[in-house]
């Protein structure tokens, strides 16, 4: 079973989508190196949020689909 990443607001789409377009292959490691600076701020919250947006760069670029098909 495939898990998927937990999506809080279409912003974290909107901010997924639009460093996959600035960075290409390289949005994950961008959305890890911002998750990384804010824990090292102690920002717990946006930690959080980056590293959801980490994953969901992987989804959104893979070349499968994942979960249910309609």
């Amino acid at each position: 079973m495939t898990l998927l990443p937990y999506v809080a607001d279409r912003a974290v789409v909107a901010d997924a989508a639009k460093l996959i377009a600035e960075f290409g292959d390289d949005a994950g490691f961008e959305a890890a190196a911002r998750a990384d600076q804010s824990r090292g701020i102690g920002n717990h919250v946006h930690f959080c949020r980056w590293r959801q947006i980490e994953r969901l760069i992987l989804v959104m670029t893979a070349d499968r689909s994942f979960g249910t098909v309609h």
